[in-house]
């Protein structure tokens, strides 16, 4: 089941004062409590009502109103997003909210997401459902012959994306089943670039095959910086097709990099529909 942990609003958070370092300290403690234990999805802090508005509909017509809105105790300040078994389970997790925040005078809620099970079988559920067959991400995952980590530290300083994971085969509760020679090698890493992410492991011996039929895209606005990155993944490497105009881009190349993955790179790509 899946539960919404609200935290209400109150003056301070209303006025737009921030969490001291302690009370951000101490949320991320409990956050990481809830990650361990594989109950904690996501979770947010909202900025005060003063800085939004409301949207009002009225026989079909909206109305905005901008804030601050009254009735402070109804408002949220922010809320955490927890996959439970039952509701006295995301209780227990509520009741150990950290005192840290507010003196410990804080008012919380809790409600149970809807599922397609609550129901009745209909046209409308069935869309519903269709939509939900889309996963939440789709990223890439690229094999290397022990070359994992040099070539996602490559590729973190040339996009400037977020290397978010490095794990050595030693880290994992997998480690006695791997010779002692693959301990440093790379089990999973992980690049994010704006929530898409490219991973990668070292895969040992015959495992290993070199990524061939498929490449990972890269658009950008700037034709310097496009052809500024073209050139990192070419060099030492192979250039398939020149970074150059074509009819379906301002600018447009592909090359496979010296760890052998191939990158197609473009700069105002025309829209294909």
């Amino acid at each position: 089941m899946k539960y919404m942990l609200m935290r209400k609003a109150d003056a301070d958070t209303e006025k737009g004062v921030l969490p001291s370092q302690e009370i951000l300290q101490a949320m991320a403690d409990y956050n990481e409590q809830m990650m361990q234990a594989g109950v904690f999805v996501s979770g947010n802090g909202i900025r005060p009502s003063s800085e939004g508005c409301r949207v009002e509909f009225r026989d079909g017509e909206p109305r905005i109103i901008q804030g601050p809105f009254q009735n402070t105790e109804e408002l949220l300040a922010g809320y955490s997003i927890l996959e439970v078994q039952s509701l006295e389970e995301a209780i227990a997790w509520a009741k150990q909210w950290p005192r840290e925040d507010a003196s410990g005078d804080v008012t919380l809620e809790l409600r149970r997401y809807f599922t397609m099970d609550d129901f009745e079988p209909g046209r409308g559920l069935e869309k519903h459902k269709e939509l939900s067959r889309l996963p939440l991400e789709m990223n890439l995952h690229v094999g290397f012959p022990g070359t994992c980590r040099e070539a996602m530290s490559f590729y973190q300083e040339v996009t400037g994306g977020n290397l978010e994971a490095i794990i050595t085969y030693g880290e994992t509760p997998a480690a006695d089943q791997v010779p002692a020679e693959w301990h440093d090698r790379v089990a999973h890493a992980s690049l994010n670039l704006r929530g898409r992410r490219l991973m990668g492991a070292d895969a040992a011996g015959d495992c290993y095959q070199a990524p061939e039929g498929a490449q990972v895209h890269l658009e950008y606005d700037d034709p310097e910086q496009a052809e500024w990155v073209f050139s990192q993944f070419a060099k030492d490497g192979t250039i398939i097709m020149p970074f150059e105009q074509t009819f379906w881009a301002n600018r447009f190349g592909m090359t496979k990099d010296r760890f052998g993955v191939q990158w197609m790179v473009s700069n105002q790509t025309k829209a294909c529909l």
